[in-house]
């Protein structure tokens, strides 16, 4: 009840979200106007983040001349700029031109034998379809693949406990325990590491973690995440593992069944999960700008 009217899609909407969670762009109370805004409801922020950007100039005059019903900069609300941050998300990053894509489109010799055979394994007897299905190659449902744990996560409230508890930190029941979004497949190749925590940092790994969940967890090491140096939180990232019955009810919980897979047949499937990249990752249409109007520099 607190979205503005107007809002074109689920991805505009979407767009909204960052400006105004705290670990994202808002920022802690105090710290800032928008985090004082929204500290009460996320809308009190809406006119505040539409009059930054409608207020510079060359913004403004971007948005009379993309929107019909816009005839002056002043009329710029924050429906304009998700709605225009939607359209910009749905171009730029859509990738439909992988290898797989145009096998599917019957190019021929698109996909090499060690690549179809990996696909025979993922809509076959491996079983990875069923919950990566569809074209973006995710059913969007929570499972609980009891990946080992480490950093604090998103905890329920009051938790004082340093765990990440996935879907039960947003809904609060229990049944929701350590189950996170099935993740989509395309570019995957290109998006390590792996796992909702990054425990995996090939896809090798991460394929052995799905067919023997209980041998990987207990196989897993620290040094496995390959984190980067930060002293300052290396000694709580791994506090999780001191609590030994929290570990237990994390391995317990398991969405998925075991399945043997070969070295053979894990090669096949990476080779497959490779050819889901597309091939205009590169060249995007609008790619990054030389500058921005607001002045702001650019972080490529």
């Amino acid at each position: 009840e607190w979205l503005p009217d107007g809002l074109g899609s689920p991805l505009a909407v979407q767009a909204l979200f960052p400006l105004v969670a705290q670990f994202e762009m808002a920022g802690n109370p105090k710290e800032n106007e928008i985090a004082g805004a929204v500290h009460d409801r996320i809308d009190a922020a809406w006119p505040i983040l539409a009059k930054r950007v409608r207020t510079i100039p060359e913004y403004g005059a971007l948005f009379v001349n993309a929107f019909d019903h816009i005839n002056k900069p002043e009329q710029v609300t924050i429906v304009e700029i998700a709605n225009a941050l939607a359209a910009f998300m749905a171009l730029e990053w859509q990738s439909f031109d992988s290898p797989f894509d145009r096998f599917l489109a019957g190019e021929t010799g698109a996909l090499s034998p060690v690549e179809q055979r990996g696909m025979s394994l993922f809509y076959g007897e491996a079983g990875c379809a069923t919950c990566h299905s569809g074209s973006l190659f995710s059913d969007q449902k929570f499972h609980a693949l009891a990946l080992p744990p480490f950093g604090p996560g998103r905890t329920r409230r009051f938790d004082p406990t340093a765990r990440d508890v996935g879907l039960m930190g947003e809904s609060d029941r229990l049944e929701d325990a350590y189950r996170f979004r099935t993740p989509m497949l395309r570019n995957v190749a290109i998006t390590q590491p792996f796992g909702h925590n990054g425990a995996y940092t090939t896809l090798e790994g991460i394929i052995r973690h799905h067919a023997d969940p209980v041998a990987s967890f207990a196989a897993w090491k620290p040094e496995d995440a390959k984190l980067p140096p930060a002293p300052w939180l290396a000694a709580t990232d791994f506090v999780i593992w001191q609590d030994k019955r929290e570990l237990a009810r994390q391995k317990r919980r398991l969405d998925i069944q075991p399945i043997e897979l070969s070295d053979q047949d894990i090669s096949e499937l990476v080779a497959f999960l490779n050819a889901l990249t597309g091939s205009s990752l590169d060249n995007p249409p609008f790619g990054v700008p030389d500058s921005v109007p607001s002045g702001l520099p650019l972080d490529e």
